[in-house]
């Protein structure tokens, strides 16, 4: 039995410096609460959040603002150590892997209570591992993005999707062991299971507020009263309110958790513009938002805030869908050549991304092991953009380009800007761009990912866990609307890489991985960018995260 505490397979080295990254500013407030201990010193904080929640249940969502707020409610068996993609105790005290990989055996910890005030015990444990397996209906799979991802498939229910699934059963041998058995081995664990969607949520509330309950009219999802009223973790803090007007959500401190927040209120404020974000930090109405301008870096130091760039462990990539409107053309590998030799990838990382940020040469950046440079490489070169447009009759054609608005990312801080300058890239090769700009959470992540509306489209990916499967096989593992093609060699390819042990054969297999996404280039990598999230000079304690996931318990508000 191999043991697994504390400990990371692959590490990464340009991460790990959590210190270096703290804000430090003294609060007098601190020196009157002992550490962990509950009390309310720590003010209340106001967080400029970019965009709306979809809702409070992780196991449904897969988009960061959403995350940004169950990470403070709900707790992981394993999380990140902070500012770092190192591994540490969360609800597990330890875990063990054994049979080959196929068992997951965690050590609890004991007396951990759900903020309703029923027990986190292995029982409720399972409870959520088989909630998930089971989940019944196509509209509520369909929105289980990373289990659909990481597992593989759900329980065979009659008109459900199935599939070969990686979960067999949970046990709780007692109240602090729980044992999970999979069907197979799994590359991305034990990391993955830091993911947010896996977070132990109480089978208490689930039922109580019909938390499965998923609807699908159109083009649109309908979540359980759980999902947008009633969500219950363990985690530091724990919900109170959703002000939709307004656009606030407001958490309060859990004093059952067993890692209490120094905070008494954590609110976040939605504000879609990132000027307007900026200049409510500048007033005082918050005290700090994310993805601020690459630009105003200087300007924010200026100003006495505090700006704590995160190294890039992400990328930004243009989509291209083989199945859109455009099906016909865009499954001609000329063509999706050519909108890579055609885009000027080097001066949009210098004109539009933060110093730090560099180009993108394939899907997984370079701190992840899976990284290889030697991959098919498609650097600017107009002439023969358009010399493969034209051997393969493609000049001219007309492509649907969508573009999110109403959000920032970190690895897109201006998707308008971004949208602008590769569309003006690929009109000088001979494209005409028919642009469709969508709110994020109003009909873009949607039309984009489950419909396949678009021909050309924006969008990337922050690491979840220090994995390349977590890039390349969330992207590329299966069939998906989103890119839209069906290539069976790739598809197995990304299986066995992901299904290989851990250490140099799991490296070397995704690294052979990569050289064959890079020949068939089913989008473009564009960039590995540097995001950074500022917080005003009366903010102490809060750690930049590689990975966004950044952890308002250690905060106070002086």
């Amino acid at each position: 039995m191999q043991q697994l505490r504390l400990t990371r397979t692959r590490r990464v080295a340009l991460i790990g410096l959590a210190g270096a990254l703290a804000v430090s500013l003294s609060a007098c407030a601190e020196s009157k609460r002992e550490e962990g201990a509950g009390g309310g010193t720590g003010g209340t904080m106001i967080f400029g959040a970019a965009g709306n929640p979809k809702l409070f249940d992780p196991a449904f969502n897969d988009e960061g603002e959403t995350f940004r707020i169950t990470r403070q409610i709900f707790d992981t068996l394993i999380q990140n150590k902070p500012g770092t993609a190192d591994l540490e105790p969360s609800l597990a005290e330890k875990w063990e892997s054994s049979n080959e990989g196929k068992t997951w055996t965690f050590t609890l910890k004991s007396g951990v209570k759900f903020s309703d005030g029923t027990a986190m015990d292995a029982t409720a444990v399972c409870a959520n591992f088989d909630r998930w397996f089971n989940m019944k209906g196509a509209a509520a799979q369909s929105q289980m993005i990373y289990y659909g991802d990481v597992f593989e498939g759900f329980a065979k229910n009659e008109g459900d999707a199935g599939g070969d699934p990686v979960y067999k059963s949970c046990e709780a041998k007692d109240p602090t062991t729980a044992v999970l058995n999979l069907n197979k081995a799994k590359g991305a664990f034990p990391a993955a299971f830091t993911l947010p969607s896996f977070a132990i949520q109480s089978p208490t509330a689930i039922k109580q507020y019909n938390g499965d309950t998923v609807t699908q009219s159109g083009d649109s999802f309908t979540y359980s009263e759980y999902a947008n009223k009633h969500p219950v973790g363990t985690g530091p803090f724990k919900f109170e309110s959703w002000d939709q007007g307004k656009g606030e959500i407001t958490l309060v401190r859990n004093d059952s958790s067993p890692t209490p927040a120094k905070l008494d209120k954590l609110i976040f404020k939605v504000i879609p513009d990132e000027n307007a974000r900026k200049q409510a930090l500048k007033a005082g109405d918050i005290n700090g938002y994310d993805y601020p301008n690459p630009a105003d870096y200087g300007l924010l130091r200026n100003d006495g805030e505090q700006v704590l760039i995160r190294p890039s462990f992400n990328v930004l990539y243009l989509g291209i869908n083989q199945s859109g409107p455009n099906a016909a053309k865009l499954k001609d590998p000329r063509v999706r050549q050519a909108l890579a030799y055609g885009i000027n990838r080097e001066q949009f990382v210098k004109s539009k991304l933060a110093e730090g940020s560099e180009v993108a040469t394939e899907f997984v950046p370079k701190v992840i092991s899976g990284y290889t440079d030697d991959v098919t490489k498609y650097p600017y070169d107009q002439q023969k953009a358009k010399d493969l447009l034209k051997a393969a009759g493609a000049e001219g054609m007309t492509l649907k380009f969508y573009y999110p608005t109403e959000v920032s990312r970190p690895y897109m801080p201006n998707p308008a800007d971004t949208f602008t300058a590769i569309s003006e890239d690929l009109k000088k090769i001979g494209i005409n761009i028919e642009a469709h700009a969508e709110p994020w959470n109003g009909g873009y992540k949607d039309d984009v990912q489950k419909f396949g509306k678009q021909d050309l489209h924006l969008l990337g990916w922050t690491g979840d866990y220090n994995d390349a499967g977590n890039f390349v096989g969330t992207f590329f593992g299966r069939e998906k609307k989103e890119f839209g093609f069906n290539n069976p060699e790739l598809f197995s390819a990304l299986a066995a890489a992901d299904a290989s042990p851990a250490g140099d054969a799991h490296a070397k297999a995704y690294q052979e991985v990569n050289k064959k996404i890079m020949d068939f280039l089913p989008a473009v990598p564009i960039a590995y960018p540097t995001p950074a999230i500022v917080v005003g000079p009366k903010v102490k304690g809060l750690v930049a995260s590689p990975l966004t996931d950044e952890r308002f318990n250690t905060v106070t508000v002086s």
